[in-house]
């Protein structure tokens, strides 16, 4: 009995305590000494863990290579998921993979890291990797007769589309009857886009079919897709790349009507809030300010208001808000004992906002030189907001050499409100403003703005 208590004991123990080991060979050597583990969750990456790349000598071939070496341990407890480690902040510097009970151990050059990882210990990861290689290859031969029919209709390539076809599908069969009761299985059965049963002879019709049923083998619900960059990619790709024209105006209705299209395959609105938010953070990138707009307006600020989160919408509005084409934000000074207002403002078809302060020398040699220049510019004013953390020189400075100028006094220099709204970083710094208000340049050189003025007079006059 005290034998068999003992037996269950240790494997008990062994059960509970058991680990999985991460471990990464990068060759050649890379100039960082950390990498850092997150597990991918949504469109979000969430910290796991982090270690210190280490330096060993490894035989490639028939010479030695210096490789960096690292190695994480996950507890039992470990959630099955997609998992990233990140080796570098600019640039290729990161590689991902699926974990599921078992360890996991790679090799790759770390600036090609997709290109080249190869497993050396995990089934999951040696099974996908496989599969990803022998599915490209048909797909791609496939793809290759499908364009060829595009450049000479009159060849007859129809069975040869068919056998091709017939290798794909063979192909995409046999993996998933291999990857049955793994991890990695609603991820083989995604992949494969769905392809047109005969070859087309219309590369508009052959994309239009592309399209209409580029999501058709993905389940938006499934949680092992969501908790992965599949369907992320999927939908940039889908939204980005396969709507494209080449007039801008056509290009933004392509944009609006791909993210409608992506956001009705997604039944959660929760998973909808994620999406929302990965496709604002990429248009943020080509400061896309009509798509963000349309992606806050009508789709975000439309989910359950419980949903939405305050703070990533306050923030990323913020980034925008001074933005060439945007309506500069609104704010309202004293001026000869009346209260005034940017927004209605209306002595003059354009306007100059310039942030400065009498504590910076540029500011003391530029903001006067303005104010004689445009002395005979009746249809250009000057907004000049003078950030100051006291007001006496202010004061004496602006009455005795800046008459007609629209003049406002901005307390707490860097920490006014209206300075932290328009994320003003230095002085002078200038806004060109039309007659509504609308941002249409914005400079820290004081050369660009002359030059812009001079524009504007010219334009006026003619």
């Amino acid at each position: 009995m005290t034998k068999t208590i003992l037996v269950f004991l240790i494997f008990f123990t062994s059960i509970g305590f058991s680990q999985y080991k991460i471990k990464g060979i990068l060759v050649p050597k890379v100039k960082t000494d950390w990498v850092i583990l997150y597990k991918i969750e949504g469109t979000k990456q969430v910290f796991v863990s982090n270690t210190i790349l280490k330096t060993d000598s490894l035989k490639i071939g028939n010479k030695k290579e210096a490789a960096s070496i690292f190695e994480i341990t996950l507890p039992s407890i470990a959630k099955s998921g997609a998992y990233r480690a990140t080796y570098g902040l600019e640039g290729t510097g990161s590689v991902d993979f699926f974990f599921h009970k078992e360890d996991v151990t790679f090799r790759l050059n770390p600036q090609y890291p997709d290109e080249t990882i190869t497993f050396l210990k995990s089934e999951e990861n040696k099974l996908y990797k496989e599969y990803l290689t022998k599915i490209s290859a048909a797909q791609e031969k496939l793809d290759s007769i499908q364009i060829s029919a595009f450049q000479n209709q009159a060849k007859n390539n129809k069975e040869v589309y068919k056998k091709a076809l017939e290798k794909v599908l063979k192909t995409q069969q046999k993996y998933e009857e291999l990857a049955k009761n793994k991890y990695i299985f609603p991820l083989v059965k995604a992949t494969l886009r769905t392809n047109i049963p005969e070859i087309e002879t219309s590369p508009d019709a052959y994309m239009e079919a592309i399209k209409a049923t580029y999501f058709d083998k993905i389940n938006f619900s499934n949680e092992t897709l969501k908790n992965t960059s599949f369907i992320t990619d999927r939908v940039a790709d889908f939204v980005f790349y396969l709507n494209f024209s080449d007039d801008e105006k056509t290009q933004q209705n392509l944009y609006k009507e791909g993210i409608k299209k992506v956001l009705e395959k997604i039944k959660s609105q929760n998973y909808q809030k994620e999406i929302i938010e990965f496709l604002i953070t990429q248009f943020e990138a080509t400061k896309n300010l009509e798509i963000i707009d349309y992606l806050f307006e009508y789709q975000y600020n439309k989910l359950p208001e419980k949903l939405q989160d305050g703070t990533f919408k306050k923030e990323k509005l913020a980034l925008f808000t001074t933005e060439i084409g945007r309506i500069a934000p609104d704010f309202s000074w004293t001026e000869k004992g009346k209260k005034m207002q940017l927004a209605t403002l209306n002595d003059a078809s354009h306007y100059v906002l310039v942030f400065w302060s009498t504590s910076c020398s540029h500011c003391l040699r530029e903001i006067p030189q303005l104010h004689t220049f445009l002395k005979d510019k009746k249809n250009i004013k000057v907004i000049a907001f003078a950030l100051e953390k006291e007001a006496s020189v202010w004061e004496s400075f602006s009455k005795t050499n800046l008459f007609g100028f629209h003049n406002v006094l901005g307390l707490k220099k860097w920490e006014n409100e209206v300075a932290r709204i328009y994320q003003i970083v230095a002085t002078p710094t200038y806004f060109i403003l039309d007659k509504n208000k609308k941002i249409i340049s914005d400079f820290i050189k004081y050369y660009y703005v002359l030059i812009t003025i001079i524009s504007i007079s010219t334009l006026l006059v003619l």
